[in-house]
């Protein structure tokens, strides 16, 4: 007799389908496992045996084959542990396979046949549920996640033994839930770190709030302790709260990388990437997405930007125009999402005190021009926005705020608001001004006839190139929407070129 038991693997960002397949014949006892495995799922070998043993059920005592179709597609992990143990059950008579039909089966056992949690559960439901399958049981500690996906009953089951009886009518198991989940939503700031807690950069609280309010880029040029990092790290907490659509994008990201502890991500990611991390690190590869695809909806954040290889760099281009990032290899492509705001610092020179009054700059004008040239023109020109900052003197560090305590909330409701009327504007969540195309932007964007003047103007003068004029545009937009002004005035533009200052 063959069995057949249906599971899902990650491929990507998606999941594919497969049949494990079971066979018992004749023969000196052994178990194979065939169909492009690795060596991970080879393990499965004595996983299995173990669990099935410590669960008080009979090994068959001999040759058994189990085939993994299609045979052309790679294997990897341990998804698939659950479906061949129960596979064994069915060709040794221990279950029937109408107990099985019409189920999809996830999951990794432990000796003693506990379940264990797997990476990309969201993935694998959604492609199941795509794919037809109204039932599916998964490890229990990956309930909670796949209750994001409605549509589909899905079982946590915490034991092979439990499993077994469940098939057999005789236990009930738990089932995911999705409006319990979405009811245990809980805000969670990143850090303590507030916008009230900066002292001075009036300038670049300013700016922060336009960044964050039109999801611009941001580069952030000035001496060491001048407080870049903290402007970055009070970002995360303006940043507005996601919606349910939003939330499911990134927990299924973080669940397939394995970054999500088998929870819900209730809070836009905050990603700082140390400037050693490599390149695949950064954009992701084959077997999982990046660090900027682990920023998305949220802000990567490359402190000392000029620290970073510049093949790493160079790697955001696409991402930052697309995003998305493509990973091709030889037999396949894999898209991972990367719609993340780019918050970057540097320092002005290797020593970083270009410029500062208090210390003197000791590099020479070779050693600027090639510290600075890390930063391509391509590059630079995916940033919307650039500001200096000058280190606050010691003595307004210890000043009090004068009552200003609700800046906060008020600089963060400023940009709610902002954000509602570009929903409005352009009638759907999740798109900003920053990502308006070119035609777009000329199709829905309104300046005055001074605004044009002095754009028009400062083009010419600062020898702007095309994606830089219509990054000028944008960033106009989001002043006006912070103004609540209609279109975009002369004044809207001013301060927008005031952050394309080099």
């Amino acid at each position: 007799m063959i069995a057949k038991i249906y599971s899902i693997v990650p491929f990507g960002y998606e999941g594919k389908i497969v049949e494990v397949e079971g066979d018992l014949n004749k023969g000196l006892p052994a178990f194979n496992i065939v169909g492009m495995a690795n060596k991970t799922i080879n393990e499965a070998r004595e996983r299995v045996h173990s669990a099935l043993l410590n669960s008080s059920f009979i090994f068959p005592n001999k040759k058994v084959t189990i085939n993994l179709a299609p045979a052309e597609l790679l294997k990897d992990g341990t998804y698939l542990d659950l479906p061949i143990a129960l596979s064994v059950l069915v060709i040794s008579g221990q279950l029937l396979p109408v107990d099985i039909k019409n189920k999809l089966f996830i999951g990794e056992l432990s000796l003693n046949g506990e379940l264990r949690p797997v990476r990309g559960i969201i993935n694998l439901i959604e492609a199941a549920k795509k794919l037809g399958f109204s039932e599916c049981y998964v490890p229990k500690k990956n309930l909670s996640q796949a209750a994001l996906i409605s549509g589909i009953k899905v079982h946590g089951v915490d034991t092979l033994t439990n499993l077994y009886l469940a098939l057999k009518g005789q236990h009930i198991l738990p089932v995911a839930n999705p409006k319990c989940i979405l009811e245990s939503k809980r805000p969670n700031l990143h850090t303590n770190a507030l916008i009230d807690h900066i002292r001075g950069q009036e300038i670049a609280k300013r700016a922060l709030e336009v960044a964050i309010a039109g999801h611009h880029n941001l580069l952030i040029s000035g001496p060491p302790g001048a407080g870049k990092t903290l402007l970055a790290r009070v970002a995360a907490n303006l940043l507005p709260d996601l919606s349910p659509e939003e939330v499911l994008e990134i927990t299924k990201i973080y669940s397939l990388a394995g970054q999500s502890d088998d929870n819900v991500v209730w809070e836009r990611p905050f990603r700082s990437p140390h400037h050693s991390a490599s390149q695949i690190s950064v954009i992701g590869g084959s077997r999982g997405p990046g660090e900027i695809s682990l920023a998305h909806k949220g802000i990567l954040f490359l402190d000392e930007i000029l620290e970073f290889p510049r093949s790493v760099l160079e790697a955001l281009r696409q991402p930052l125009e697309d995003k998305q990032i493509s990973v091709s290899r030889a037999d396949h492509k894999v898209v991972y999402p990367a719609d993340f705001m780019l918050i970057a610092t540097m320092n002005p020179c290797p020593c970083g005190y270009l410029g500062d009054p208090t210390h003197e700059c000791k590099c020479t004008e070779m050693q600027i021009q090639n510290y600075r040239k890390k930063l391509s023109g391509p590059l630079f020109d995916r940033i919307d926005m650039v500001i200096e900052v000058e280190r606050v003197n010691n003595a307004d560090l210890g000043r009090k705020n004068n009552g200003k305590s609700i800046q906060h909330n008020v600089v963060k409701n400023n940009i709610t608001e902002a954000i509602l009327r570009q929903k409005q504007r352009y009638g759907r969540g999740g798109c900003y001004n920053s990502s308006l195309s070119s035609f777009e932007v000329t199709k829905l964007l309104k300046l005055s006839p001074e605004a044009e003047k002095l754009l028009l103007a400062a083009s010419e003068k600062l020898a702007l190139s095309a994606r830089s004029y219509f990054k000028i545009i944008k960033v106009a937009q989001t002043i006006a929407d912070l103004d609540f002004a209609g279109i975009i005035g002369e004044r809207h533009i001013a301060e927008a070129l005031t952050y394309r200052s080099k």
